[in-house]
């Protein structure tokens, strides 16, 4: 299993297309965004946390090998035999492993409904974990009753290395979540929120090395590397973790630390 590092900036909207120039040289796009007149695409994530939150707090708290738990989408939905995802990212420190599953959307509604259903991966060659990926997602969900807790949002314009394809850069955009959605409700947009207006969110992600050419563009930016969570400042959007809960959901998460085993 690989390990992969992710760097994150917060980048003025103002200067995307100067960032986009400089890195031309550099990068083409990938196979995702080539196929789309706009040369970007949308990405749909549902998260699933534990009642106390558990999810959230490692991540605020700064807990260094932490999960998140979600079923994503891409575009738009077709019908209940387009492809999803079931996802496990896992953080240790500052790599990241990423636990994927590809299932029909069908099938996965009825999965998350059903506690007797039989786990059913979509057979795919570019995932030959999958049944093992779904097992370990259900495990979780199951035995820490996991819940839908936001819907995330956004249109990501996604770039390769022109001379090494383990480097992956993308634009994120448009960030926007609905709160306390239900699994059905992956393709549906209506009450979403916006988190992000003036800014959108670039991530570097490479195996090794972080590639040496960004590194005059950032500098020439005047970009800063920070922790930027999708799903930490959707949650703070809409409110969802009052200030008055927090002493005992804080106190929950710590007991719900074993999460992590």
């Amino acid at each position: 299993m690989t390990l992969r590092y992710e760097y994150k900036y917060f980048v003025p909207t103002m200067k995307m297309e100067t960032l986009r120039k400089m890195m031309a040289p550099f990068v083409r796009h990938d196979d995702y965004s080539e196929m789309m007149s706009d040369k970007q695409y949308t990405v749909r994530s549902i998260y699933f946390d534990t009642s106390g939150y558990a999810c959230y707090f490692d991540k605020v708290e700064g807990i260094k090998n932490r999960k998140k738990f979600r079923l994503r989408g891409y575009n738009t939905l077709v019908n209940d035999e387009t492809k999803v995802f079931f996802e496990i990212k896992r953080k240790f420190e500052v790599p990241i492993i990423k636990n994927r599953a590809p299932v029909l959307f069908g099938n996965a509604l009825h999965m998350l409904g059903d506690t007797t259903m039989d786990i059913l991966p979509q057979e795919n060659i570019a995932y030959p974990q999958s049944e093992e990926n779904l097992e370990k997602f259900f495990y979780h969900y199951h035995n820490y009753k996991l819940r839908p807790v936001i819907l995330i949002i956004y249109e990501r314009e996604a770039f390769l290395g022109l001379h090494d394809d383990k480097i992956r850069v993308t634009f994120d955009k448009n960030l926007r979540s609905v709160a306390f959605p239900s699994v059905d409700e992956l393709y549906c947009e209506k009450s979403a929120r916006r988190t992000l207006s003036d800014n959108f969110i670039l991530e570097i992600k490479f195996n090794d090395h972080f590639p040496s050419w960004m590194k005059p563009i950032i500098g020439i930016l005047a970009l800063k590397r920070q922790s930027v969570s999708k799903y930490v400042l959707s949650i703070d959007t809409h409110n969802i973790v009052k200030p008055k809960r927090l002493s005992s959901i804080y106190s929950h998460s710590r007991f719900n630390r074993k999460i992590q085993d």
